[in-house]
């Protein structure tokens, strides 16, 4: 039996990390624009941001990993389509992290308005977290990518959408044959 991927266990950090940094990145640059906090405490974001990219990228490794699996019951189309998506939610979420590190080294007057450019940057990783997210979401259970996984033999009818995956894969291949 194939190793179990580890591209679905490590791919939510960045995507929960996603969800949660515009919300720290918000709180905190009203906190900027008001002086309730010394700038520094920006680091908070910047430190998250970091986090996330750099798990995003340890989950874009792990994906080429498994890709080739996965293709075993998955069109290629598929699966690029998902790498596109997530190669732009991490590359955004880079881009994001140094305007958020430039939040600390920016003059003073400049830093909120770089701490609210931090926080729509934000937004757009996790709208884009969204979309990468939902098109992996599609490849298990839609496509049945995760019966590339399954031992020989196993029962399919045990996971709706692997069933459902090999029965469309099942009858396209008759299609072939025809």
């Amino acid at each position: 039996m194939p190793t179990l991927p580890l591209h679905p266990a490590i791919v939510h950090v960045p995507l929960g990390l996603a969800m949660v940094v515009p919300l720290v990145a918000a709180g905190l640059a009203l906190a900027l624009w008001r002086g309730a906090l010394p700038r520094r405490a920006f680091a908070v974001v910047v430190a998250l941001q970091a986090i996330l990219v750099g798990g995003g990228a340890v989950a874009m490794q792990l994906g080429e990993r498994d890709e080739k699996q996965a293709e075993t019951v998955v069109s290629e189309k598929l699966i690029e389509a998902h790498e596109e998506r997530a190669e732009a939610f991490v590359w955004t979420a880079g881009a994001v992290l140094a305007v958020s590190a430039a939040v600390l080294a920016v003059p003073a007057a400049a830093a909120t308005a770089v701490a609210a450019l931090t926080v729509a940057g934000t937004l757009a990783v996790a709208a884009l977290a969204v979309s990468a997210g939902q098109a992996g979401g599609e490849l298990v259970y839609r496509h049945g990518a995760a019966s590339a996984y399954l031992p020989r033999g196993a029962p399919a009818e045990a996971i709706p959408a692997v069933d459902a995956a090999r029965v469309h894969r099942e009858a396209a291949h008759e299609d072939e044959d025809r």
